[in-house]
C-alpha cells in the first residue's frame, strides 16, 4: 500500500513523502492517527497544490519582515522618562513601552514578546540597541534614546 505522509513519522520518512508500508500498518495506524493518507493521484495532486500555495504565502511573509526589518533598521525611536531624584530613571524600560512608542511614532505593530535587550534591562538614560525577531529567522537592530525629564 502506498502512502503520503501528512505529518513526519519516526522511523519512516518525513511529511510530504510517498512511501510503501504494509496495508494493516498504512491503514490502522498511519490513517487512523492522520498521519498519512492514501496515496491517489487525486489526494498526491492535491497535496502538491497546496504545498505550492505555502510555499508562496512563506515567499511572501518572508517579504514583508525584510521590509519591516529595514524600517526598523532606519529608526530611533525617542523615549522620555522621569528621572528620580539622583538622576536614574524610575524603574526599568519595560518591552511594552518599547512596542507602544514604536506604533505611535513609526506605525510598525510588532509583539512585544519579539523585543530582546539582553540581560540587562534598559535603566539608564541614553541610547541603547535592542534586538527584534520578526520570524523566519530574521532579526532586526532598533536604536532606543531613553531621554530623562
Amino acid at each position: 500500500m502506498k502512502v503520503l505522509l501528512v505529518k513526519d513519522v519516526k522511523s519512516l520518512g518525513k511529511a510530504g513523502e510517498i512511501k510503501e508500508v504494509k496495508e494493516g500498518y498504512g491503514q490502522n495506524f498511519l490513517i487512523k492517527k492522520g498521519l498519512a493518507l492514501r496515496a491517489t493521484d487525486e489526494v498526491i495532486h492535491e497535496w502538491e497544490e497546496k504545498e505550492a500555495q505555502r510555499k508562496e504565502q512563506e515567499a511572501k511573509e518572508l517579504e514583508q519582515i525584510k521590509e519591516i526589518a529595514k524600517q526598523l533598521e532606519s529608526v530611533k525611536l525617542k523615549l522620555v522618562k522621569k528621572l528620580g531624584a539622583n538622576g536614574s530613571l524610575y524603574g526599568a524600560v519595560t518591552k511594552d513601552e518599547i512596542a507602544g512608542a514604536l506604533k505611535d511614532q513609526e506605525g510598525i505593530e510588532i509583539d512585544k514578546k519579539s523585543i530582546e535587550y539582553g540581560k540587562h534591562a534598559l535603566k539608564g538614560t541614553g541610547e541603547h540597541e535592542v534586538d527584534v525577531k520578526l520570524g523566519h529567522g530574521v532579526h532586526a537592530k532598533l536604536i532606543v534614546e531613553i531621554i530623562g525629564e
